[in-house]
């Protein structure tokens, strides 16, 4: 019996990896499958030309980042019809994201010399005859393990930012959008055509085990939580540090002072842009009591007026035909628990489309709550206070982003969020914020990219000291006297031993 492929689900013919549509089935690309032996020749290729990036220097490196920035920026049209046919994203979303993506590489571009040049450290007393300097030196080579459902803007994060910090790249990007990630490392050929400094190497799971065994001096993954384990299980073997962003199950809170208007339209577009498909998405709402019925209603009006189809809608269809089972799995154990939908429900789930679903009074240990959904559902509970939201917010082992709605205790309660980010009466917004860090905790993640923090991540600090002068107190060396010594105790006692 043939088996019957699922539009929008990757097919390997005769070595090669096919990429579809999930909305139509039609071909977005076709390209060659890696071997082990391949990932391995793609980073000895690296090796060489990261010596070569390394050395065209902060100045070099900003140059040719910021012409690969220009050519991105003047095929924008082209990249998002590239993005909307393989992974369904509607046209004005994928505008967007490359948009955060151009940001993204100019600011790193612009940042790294200031942020990871060689610079002075000054030192202290016990040692004054020592000038201390610091500089972050690259890696060599960076692997990237790319998502599906951002693409552009989540591989590029890490892609623009190890660049940036002298490093090559060997990209993997998702088996579910390989044309969009081959697009993007064929654009920067096209600025840097000397040396393989941007290359991609395409396939499945093997694939980036290969590239976490392969010798890269780092790996940055971005995927579910379950994925990052193993790839922190395979980087332990050779003790290859990880940047891992991982899943997430982001809450918002609605105080009694929000502006509720604007609250519910950031609550549908944080929890249904993308299809829901966005780690950072609102899956989770926790609005007080004084507040919950009027905010529910403007909820589920925003929510109920979104179209949703193939082109020219607010959202798309599901980018990973597997992923519908879940969803599914979740709106009927919310129902079959006790919890209502007041918008969509199991009628709701029409493959490849899921239509926007609001579900309200459901128990907090259903899979709605406690698993990441990854659809355009949202799970509106109510609570007595911010202390119980607070509370709620942060049960669960995630700990990504999120977003709170009031005035008086909004960035009081934001801090409080057991969360790598925050925003205040707005949503998402901190991934777009070049000059932030972005990461989570727990079991969202390790590491940070984007900001100096993300700067950082892609260069091992080297510390130096030189002597400048003769030392007034030798204490490393074997030729110092019992009478050093008693000079060494006076001193410690003198600069040390207060208590304060």
């Amino acid at each position: 019996m043939t088996a019957v492929h699922v539009p929008g689900a990757p097919l390997i013919s005769e070595g090669r990896l096919v990429s579809t549509s999930p909305a139509t089935g039609a071909e977005a690309g076709s390209f060659p499958l890696a071997s082990e032996a391949d990932v391995r020749a793609a980073v000895d290729r690296a090796r060489a030309a990261g010596d070569w990036w390394a050395g065209l220097g902060f100045a070099g490196r900003r140059d040719r980042l910021q012409r690969w920035r220009g050519v991105l920026a003047r095929r924008i049209e082209e990249l998002a019809d590239l993005m909307h046919t393989e992974g369904g994203k509607p046209v004005g979303d994928a505008v967007v994201e490359i948009l955060t993506a151009l940001e993204h590489i100019d600011w790193a571009a612009r940042n790294a010399q200031r942020v990871l040049g060689p610079r002075r450290v000054r030192s202290r007393l016990v040692l004054a005859e020592f000038s201390g300097h610091l500089e972050y030196q690259p890696y060599g080579v960076v692997g990237v393990i790319g998502p599906w459902n951002y693409p552009v803007f989540t591989p590029i994060g890490s892609a623009a930012y190890a660049l940036a910090a002298g490093n090559a790249v060997v990209f993997k990007p998702s088996e579910y959008t390989p044309a969009v990630g081959q697009w993007l490392v064929d654009r920067f050929a096209e600025v840097v055509p000397e040396q393989p400094v941007f290359q991609v190497v395409h396939g499945f799971g093997a694939v980036g085990a290969a590239l976490c065994r392969s010798g890269v001096g780092k790996v940055a993954f971005t995927g579910s939580t379950a994925t990052a384990k193993r790839v922190m299980a395979a980087c332990a073997e050779t003790l290859t540090p990880v940047l891992l962003e991982a899943g997430g199950k982001d809450a918002m809170i609605v105080d009694s002072d929000a502006d509720l208007d604007a609250a519910a339209d950031a609550c549908v577009w944080g929890g249904m842009t993308n299809a829901g498909q966005t780690c950072i998405g609102i899956e989770r709402v926790y609005a007080v009591d004084q507040v919950y019925d009027a905010f529910v209603e403007k909820v589920v009006a925003k929510a109920g007026r979104l179209t949703v189809g193939p082109d020219g809608t607010d959202l798309g269809p599901i980018t990973m035909p597997s992923q519908i089972d879940i969803i599914r799995r979740h709106i009927d154990d919310a129902l079959d628990r006790g919890g209502r939908a007041v918008l969509g429900g199991p009628e709701a789930v029409q493959p490849p489309y899921v239509h926007p679903t609001v579900l309200v009074d459901v128990p907090e240990d259903s899979a709605a709550v406690q698993e990441e959904t990854f659809g355009p559902t949202l799970v509106v509970n109510r609570v007595r206070d911010m202390d119980e939201a607070v509370e709620r917010a942060n049960a669960l082992p995630y700990g990504l982003g999120g977003s709170v709605f009031g005035r008086a205790r909004a960035v009081a309660v934001a801090r409080r969020l057991r969360s790598g980010m925050a925003s205040v009466n707005s949503a998402l917004t901190f991934a777009g914020m070049s000059t932030l860090p972005f990461g989570g905790v727990g079991e969202s993640g390790i590491g940070r990219i984007h900001g100096e923090e993300g700067l950082r991540e892609f260069g091992r600090p080297k510390s130096v000291t030189r002597r400048r002068a003769r030392s007034l107190l030798p204490a490393m060396t074997f030729e110092r006297t019992p009478a050093d010594i008693a000079r060494i105790v006076k001193i410690a006692k003198l600069m040390y031993g207060r208590g304060r």
